[in-house]
């Protein structure tokens, strides 16, 4: 029997399941990958806010890591909501303990509604710590300009290009935060070469958008997509789940990532 490649995600529980573990489980399982897990932090959450962050010990991440990757060949590492500078060195640990496993970030700092869920100090050990251990990172605008330290409005070429000096091999800035019709998501390469995506605007507010384009991101490397080909197809199905999405609460929509 043939083996689906494994994608180990490193992120927050959502209770909703619009966001967090149990999104980039259903965008891994879509792909045909096995997703695994490992709890960052339980969140209390609905559909419209986060009201509070539930941190899991370190040492337990650590030791969740090691079990996994001793007995399964996990192929890409997704990381979402870190919610601690604990955590944070905790999944750099397991990184070095594995430097050979290509990695997907989405620097979740604030939830959809614009409330913060890092410090000052946690986006500063992000941008020490963990960017340089990134193979491929998924801010979208306003996490590009809180990780490059520059101010929101900055042109994207100005942010892609520093976040890239911060260690991460690529960088894929998301446009949806900045209005107008159009989104424009943008590719920077080690080469510093840039590529443009566009796609027309949903209408509605959507949670865990980011989570399913990182987590789509990672499942196709694992089926051995190169990053700029994996990065194009992630986004054809993050655009088609958005289309198909649904309110279940009183909040965002959820996107439809049991997509045919």
């Amino acid at each position: 029997m043939s083996k689906k490649p494994i994608v180990l995600s490193i992120s927050g529980h959502d209770p909703t399941g619009g966001a967090g573990i149990q999104a980039d489980a259903e965008s891994i399982t879509h792909f045909d990958c096995h997703p695994c897990s490992i709890i960052t932090c339980l969140t209390v959450q609905d559909s419209t806010t986060v009201h509070r962050l539930i941190p899991t010990s370190a040492d337990n991440i650590i030791h969740q890591a090691k079990a996994l990757f001793n007995d399964m060949p996990v192929s890409v590492i997704k990381i979402g909501l870190t919610g601690s500078v604990s955590t944070i060195r905790a999944i750099v640990k397991i990184l070095r303990l594995y430097p050979h496993t290509p990695v997907v970030f989405d620097p979740v700092l604030a939830c959809g509604d614009g409330t913060p869920l890092a410090s000052t100090e946690l986006i500063n050990t992000i941008k020490s710590e963990l960017l340089p251990l990134t193979t491929v990172l998924t801010p979208n605008s306003i996490e590009a300009s809180q990780l490059a330290d520059l101010k929101e409005g900055s042109t994207i070429n100005s942010l892609g290009l520093t976040l890239l000096k911060s260690g991460s091999d690529f960088v894929l800035i998301t446009g949806g935060h900045v209005n107008g019709s159009i989104i424009r998501n943008h590719l920077f390469n080690p080469h510093k070469n840039i590529e443009t995506y566009e796609s027309i605007r949903q209408i509605g507010s959507f949670h865990g958008t980011g989570c399913t384009l990182a987590s789509s991101i990672a499942a196709l490397m694992a089926k051995g997509y190169s990053v700029p080909d994996a990065v194009e197809s992630a986004q054809t199905y993050v655009n088609n789940a958005i289309e198909q999405a649904s309110q279940f609460g009183k909040g965002q929509y959820f996107p439809n990532r049991n997509q045919p």
